[in-house]
């Protein structure tokens, strides 16, 4: 099983953004601060249930993944994990920045790049690397809850090698805003985030930052414990 606490490295858009705002207000859950945040009425009145159809991305906070959630090796503690961010961010690289869109992926919503960003894919794909050893080996049973049955003969190769089967040639870069939901509901619930997301009137979005969040325990919400600039 699963242990605990858990760690993941993500992006997130940094607290004050507005992206981040309106990622809190739709999932309900602002993981920088880690308080409750009020459903806007236009989701509500698309969607009576949002609690519901929100509920498996507000476990995770607002984010897009770079290192999948890991429990950490034997003899790696949370102050070594969040000093090598701090190295990691201070490496001189290319800042990838997406033209980011509101549409589905995959049977959920989420923003996502209009278009395929190189450098986006090789900082997802150095992130996988990097921290790859504070993460323990895949055991059976976790193995087992990715249902390796359903996953490409390629994803299962990731799977085994780095115990997340969405990277490298397969990462794809997704800040989630509602659960999986059938085709009939996306439309009026994608035209509703579409024209709120229009609002913020973001044009360019640069991946600049990564963040370290923390899960106590398998109840507990995703919670962002450091946050790191990177560096051009």
């Amino acid at each position: 099983m699963t242990g605990f606490p858990r760690f993941a490295i993500y992006f997130a858009a940094g607290p004050n953004s507005p992206l981040s705002r309106f990622g809190a207000e739709l999932l309900g859950y602002d993981a920088y601060s880690g308080d409750e945040v009020s459903f806007p009425q236009a989701a509500l009145q698309v969607a009576p249930d949002w609690r519901d159809i929100t509920a498996d991305p507000r476990k995770y906070g607002f984010h897009a993944t770079l290192k999948a959630p890991m429990a950490l090796v034997s003899g790696k503690t949370e102050a070594e994990l969040a000093a090598a961010c701090s190295a990691f961010a201070g490496k001189a690289r290319p800042i990838p920045a997406i033209r980011p869109v509101v549409d589905a992926i995959s049977g959920f919503i989420a923003v996502i790049p209009a278009e395929p960003v190189d450098a986006l894919r090789e900082l997802a794909a150095d992130c996988v690397r990097e921290f790859d050893s504070f993460r323990p080996p895949l055991t059976a049973e976790d193995r087992t809850r990715r249902k390796p049955e359903k996953l490409s003969e390629r994803q299962r190769d990731y799977l085994d090698r780095w115990g997340y089967p969405y990277v490298m040639d397969e990462f794809r870069f997704h800040m989630t805003l509602t659960g999986r939901l059938d085709a009939e509901r996306r439309g009026p619930i994608v035209e509703m985030l579409r024209a709120r997301f229009a609002a913020l009137r973001i044009g360019t979005l640069a991946i600049d930052r990564i963040a370290l969040f923390r899960q106590d325990d398998a109840r507990a919400r995703f919670r962002i414990i450091g946050e790191w600039a990177l560096t051009r």
